[in-house]
């Protein structure tokens, strides 16, 4: 990935715990590097085709001064999430602020705090057999959709499956969703389960009826396992209801620990053995 460098950017404002540094203010220092793709910009010659740092110090400068915070976390976190929003073809971000007037009684250079924020790839699985099954998935869109850290979203075509697991129950509506993120893979889990909720889902028998079920198939390429999810989703190489819609959405991505694609798992279900 190709990367814009800020280094020093000087911004006078007025974050801190105590009352003189928010009345009086002091000097911060910005460094950021910003993650990008700008080889079309170069071979083109064209501003357009790449992020304008100047508008990016710009922007920096001007929130730093509209917003105040006790923490300098406080800024570094909405700061990068801001830049990410503003800046589209930014991927991700280092991001420090340096406080060289920090009220610490001793000799000192700086203090700073350095974040890195990005864009996530997650894709999704998405299903219904209960009530307005069409309606249930559409209304999870919708939110997904409405979430300010999550954008691009896109869902497959649905298509109708059995029951998978062997509890005798109707037939589901079944797809898959495309997305990028700024939440943790434990916040978006948070809030899948809000959205489920939205729409009256129960969990009263595994792989009973539900009326919406949404779960995180892959997050980048992460391999993640606590109590309550793991990702890659378990058990998805066997699903066709999985792999049909998602190999619409991402057909060559690789399942990071099985080291096939979704094409290639999808096809494996349907070889005479």
């Amino acid at each position: 990935m190709d990367e814009i460098r800020i280094e020093n950017l000087e911004v006078y404002a007025y974050h801190g715990v105590y009352e003189k540094e928010k009345e009086k203010g002091q000097t911060f220092f910005v460094n950021a590097v910003l993650y990008t793709d700008f080889a079309s910009a170069g071979m083109k010659d064209d501003l357009e085709l790449s992020t304008d740092y100047g508008s990016v110090c710009t922007f920096i400068s001007k929130w730093m001064t509209e917003h105040r915070f006790d923490l300098l976390e406080s800024i570094a976190e909405r700061l990068s999430q801001a830049i990410l929003f503003r800046f589209p073809l930014i991927q991700s971000l280092d991001l420090e602020i340096r406080k060289p007037e920090a009220p610490i009684p001793l000799p000192f250079e700086s203090v700073s705090v350095k974040v890195h924020r990005g864009w996530h790839q997650v894709y999704l699985s998405v299903g219904s057999n209960m009530g307005d099954r069409r309606q249930h998935i559409q209304n999870a869109l919708n939110a997904l959709c409405a979430k300010k850290r999550i954008k691009d979203v896109v869902m497959s075509s649905l298509i109708e499956t059995k029951p998978y697991g062997g509890v005798e129950q109707d037939d589901f509506l079944n797809g898959a969703i495309s997305l990028k993120t700024l939440l943790s893979p434990a916040d978006l889990l948070k809030f899948l389960h809000k959205i489920e909720a939205s729409e009256n889902r129960e969990r009263l028998i595994h792989w009973g009826p539900r009326t919406l079920d949404l779960d995180i198939l892959f997050y980048d390429k992460l391999v993640y396992e606590e109590d309550d999810l793991i990702i890659p989703h378990v058990d998805l190489e066997n699903r066709s209801f999985v792999l049909e819609p998602l190999s619409e959405l991402a057909p060559n991505f690789r399942h990071p620990i099985l080291n096939r694609t979704v094409t290639q798992m999808k096809d494996a279900l349907y070889v005479v053995k």
